[in-house]
């Protein structure tokens, strides 16, 4: 009998790992996945999470561009979950310190670079990237960013392995230089959202939340997630009332039967439940 023809490989698949080479430029492939651990995000992206050995980069949306305060901690979640120090390199030392431990990124895992200039700031990178006992490097880069030099710091990550962030600040919200070719592996803009409301009975601000856009990432299709905000130990978490309910969909039984009460401070400060005014009585849980 003939014996079966050997199986031809992929062309399409082969000629993308060709171009991958070359692009490379005969250096080892990317160093594997950094899952999110949150499934839609993970699922989206081509290795299940972001790839090691690359550049990623991060900016805010509309009047966040400035400061970049969602953005930052977005990166201070994808860095608190690789274990190891972190190189965070700026032009001006604005940081909060508390805020980046909130998201899972103590102060003792952190080296501070205060550099002055945007170019001084991209020496830094690349002078950490080449650094293997570093677990990731992030630079805070304001205006424009060229694209060979973007090209030098996925080269630099490409050797080293590690993690490289760029967090992209401006002081024009629809500053164009966010918007020119970088050969960052994925980029991503975070805009804050209106948080949960707080529990009836413990009054209180619920967990931040964020809208994820990803703009473009090699081999993944753009996309847009609501998430909660990182904890305290980087983790992003998935809204609740989408797990509980569709979007629009009514309250249910439980929530409209819950107690409802106004708040009204007493000379003491202290929260006073009172009934809600134009009620002549108080629906309980059933």
């Amino acid at each position: 009998m003939p014996q079966p023809s050997p199986r031809l490989a992929d062309p399409v698949a082969a000629l993308r790992a060709k171009i991958a080479a070359l692009e490379r430029g005969g250096l080892a492939p990317a160093h594997g996945p950094h899952p999110f651990g949150h499934p839609a995000l993970d699922a989206a992206l081509p290795q299940g999470g972001l790839a090691r050995g690359a550049l990623h980069e991060a900016a805010g949306r509309g009047p966040e561009v400035e400061h970049g305060t969602a953005a930052a901690l977005f990166i201070a979640g994808c860095m608190a979950r690789l274990g190891g120090p972190i190189l965070w390199a700026m032009e001006r030392c604005d940081l909060f310190a508390p805020g980046l431990a909130m998201a899972g990124l103590p102060p003792d895992r952190l080296l501070y670079a205060e550099a002055g200039r945007v170019e001084a700031v991209l020496q830094v990178m690349e002078e950490g990237l080449r650094e293997p006992a570093l677990a990731g490097v992030v630079g805070e880069v304001t205006g424009r960013l060229s694209l060979s030099a973007s090209r030098r710091l996925s080269l630099a990550a490409e050797r080293g392995g590690g993690l490289a962030f760029l967090l992209r600040r401006s002081r024009r919200p629809d500053d164009p230089a966010l918007e020119e070719p970088c050969s960052a592996h994925t980029r991503w803009r975070v805009a804050a959202l209106p948080s949960a409301p707080p529990l009836r009975r413990v009054p209180g601000l619920a967990r931040a939340r964020w809208r994820l856009e990803l703009m473009r990432a090699r081999g993944a299709e753009p996309g847009e997630w609501d998430v909660e905000a990182c904890d305290a130990t980087g983790h992003l978490g998935v809204v609740a009332d989408i797990i509980d309910r569709s979007a629009g969909a009514a309250p249910s039984a439980t929530t409209v039967a819950e107690l409802e009460y106004e708040y009204e401070p007493e000379p003491e400060y202290a929260p006073a439940l009172i009934p809600a005014a134009g009620r002549n009585k108080i629906r309980r849980r059933a």
